[in-house]
């Protein structure tokens, strides 16, 4: 199963290492292939550094693209994690 979606990076910070360390460790609880995609960039999610490599910052937009049998799931939590900015506190 291949699941995409558009998303926005909204917190204040954008992806920086804290945020990029939360969504690689989230990414990697999951078996799909989690990828990132900011333009012509394309990040493994489950990569802390190809992540800050995106430069992704706020107001951003990425798609996120889950291939895999918990591709559902992965792509639930890691929308969760963004919309939530991170958990971080603003």
């Amino acid at each position: 199963m291949i699941i995409e979606k558009q998303l926005t990076i909204v917190n204040k910070l954008g992806l920086h290492a804290r945020a990029a360390t939360q969504l690689a460790k989230l990414a990697n609880q999951f078996e799909s292939k989690i990828t990132i995609h900011q333009g012509e960039k394309e990040a493994f999610a489950n990569s802390v550094l190809a992540l800050m490599m995106l430069e992704s910052s706020q107001g951003k937009q990425v798609l996120l693209r889950c291939e895999g049998n918990d591709a559902e799931s992965a792509i639930e939590a890691i929308e969760n994690l963004i919309v939530n900015k991170f958990n971080e506190d603003e």
